[in-house]
């Protein structure tokens, strides 16, 4: 979980748009699509480490995993939503 002091200050490092935590349901979602092997981040790597929660963009295009309690806002780590409907 992200400390609300850090989520004021955190934006988007494409856009600079705010974000927000995910649901515990995208989160469950994205993880089984880890599982699966079929999730890829912005680069098109494939994203083999299950997330312990993430930070979406304001449009709801991309999520920002979340790992060891550090959000990993690097662009091309962005995982594109698209890919989970």
């Amino acid at each position: 979980m992200v400390s609300a002091e850090l989520l004021e200050i955190l934006v988007c490092p494409e856009n600079k748009t705010s974000v927000r935590e995910i649901s515990d349901e995208l989160r469950d979602k994205m993880n089984a699509a880890i599982a699966a092997g079929t999730l890829k981040n912005r680069a098109g790597e494939p994203v083999n480490e299950r997330i312990e929660g993430g930070l979406i963009r304001e449009d709801e295009k991309y999520v920002y995993a979340i790992r060891d309690d550090i959000p990993v806002m690097l662009i091309d780590e962005a995982i594109p939503t698209e890919q989970l409907d």
